[in-house]
């Protein structure tokens, strides 16, 4: 493992958690085309609070130099020619999908290109995006192969090992969860795999090859998506029998092979967007996937669902709808976490606005600014600017802040409460999923 010198390429909720572990080890820059980015995390401030401060300030060097004089540490950049030494390359972009659900390697695509102009002789890249089986060598190889001018399995090598970064989860880290690697060659592969093991202290499993790991990763949260698309289902049947969800779910779960999966919202950059990579793979084999695409349909149809039965349940209660209020607490794709990439609550909220209904928002762990980047809506940022007259209140995400919170203060006498992921004690809400 001498003269290893590593280089992360996008510092998000993966490469970043990634970046700081190899640089107790070992010399890397970590690459982001994004300026801000770089400069706040050059200041030791992660806003996906996937890192602590204190950690970054251990790894962080002050300079370019800097980190090779020491030949370890992290020097955060948005400079392509802070490449020019690394020899082992780890490409950690996102890979999300269009509106019509088709994958998009965009990401991919243009980080394969960066790589490729500083590929050397013997480098390795490693890919560790989510991709459908077979995207690493016949998607991106040929793009390295291109801007480099070097030959495949000649000249430089690569790898694939499936990231399993769960944001916001401070027990299960980088270095805590089992490591999948694989590589071009057997003689790649093994030392891909050394690589990994020398930060990874759950251990690492080699797979015979990169489709195989390919595979793994995309089946991980295919496999999650389809079992909460059936409680999800579930749901809905008990609801018209008007029996509790969560309580039979507890009476089954007694049982010690029952699968401990609960009815919600499923967004976020993984478990909802990556059945839709294996399920491409397979129409363009002509295999139309079944499975799969029904538990996406399902859990898609959530959203707008919770948004319908609040208002039915309003009107039950005799409740005007129309120019009504209604408060939805949580906007990010999950608790405790800032990330509102691919958050279906926005469903519920867009869902809300077709009955003319007014809406607001609150999200204590949301970027006001990125949610109204990326959805058009404004946020309330403080709980004490909350009205006191909503006729409703959806609580969308289980935030910590959320499981306390006094919502008497905040509804007229006559309101609804839909708990979706039944975070309050059961008789504070009128309806859960």
């Amino acid at each position: 493992m001498k003269n290893i010198k590593i280089a992360i390429i996008g510092l998000g909720y993966v490469g970043l958690p990634l970046a700081v572990e190899f640089a107790k080890k070992y010399q890397v820059v970590g690459f982001d085309i994004n300026k801000t980015r770089v400069g706040e995390l050059r200041n030791s401030v992660d806003v996906t609070l996937e890192t602590a401060s204190e950690e970054l300030e251990q790894v962080n060097v002050s300079s370019y130099k800097s980190l090779i004089d020491s030949g370890k540490g992290l020097w955060v950049t948005d400079d392509m020619s802070h490449l020019d030494d690394a020899n082992f390359y780890v490409i950690t972009v996102p890979t999300p999908v269009d509106k019509s659900n088709r994958p998009d390697l965009t990401p991919l695509y243009k980080a394969s290109e960066t790589v490729g102009k500083v590929l050397k002789n013997n480098d390795v890249v490693v890919y560790e995006s989510t991709v459908f089986p077979g995207a690493t060598e016949d998607e991106c190889v040929p793009i390295l192969e291109k801007v480099s001018g070097l030959t495949f399995n000649k000249d430089f090598f690569v790898g694939y090992s499936p990231e399993r970064i769960n944001p916001g989860d401070k027990e299960h880290t980088v270095t805590k969860i089992l490591k999948v690697t694989s590589g071009s060659t057997p003689e790649i592969a093994h030392y891909v795999n050394e690589v990994y093991k020398s930060i990874i202290v759950a251990g690492t499993h080699l797979a015979p090859s990169i489709k195989v790991a390919e595979a793994a990763k995309v089946i991980e949260n295919s496999q999650r998506d389809i079992n909460i698309a059936f409680v999800n289902e579930l749901s809905k049947i008990f609801r018209l029998m008007n029996i509790d969800t969560h309580d039979v779910l507890e009476a089954a779960g007694t049982k010690w092979n029952f699968l401990p999966f609960k009815p919600g919202l499923v967004g976020g950059h993984c478990i909802g967007v990556d059945p839709y990579y294996l399920a491409q793979k397979a129409i363009q084999l002509g295999y139309n996937p079944e499975i799969i695409l029904a538990g996406r349909r399902l859990n898609d149809s959530m959203g707008p669902f919770v948004a319908q039965e609040t208002v039915k349940m309003m009107i039950k209660r005799g409740i005007p709808v129309k120019n009504s209020n209604v408060l939805v607490l949580g906007i990010t794709f999950k608790e405790d976490c800032p990330d509102i990439r691919n958050s279906r609550a926005i469903d519920i909220i867009e869902e809300l606005g077709t009955y003319d209904i007014n809406v607001d928002v609150f999200d204590p762990w949301a970027s006001e600014e990125e949610v109204k980047h990326e959805y058009g809506i404004g946020l309330i940022t403080k709980e004490k600017d909350l009205k006191n007259s909503y006729n409703a209140v959806v609580l969308a995400v289980s935030h910590k802040e959320f499981k306390h919170i006094d919502l008497d203060q905040y509804v007229v006498k006559e309101h609804v409460i839909f708990d979706v992921k039944a975070v309050l004690p059961k008789e504070k809400s009128h309806s859960r999923l």
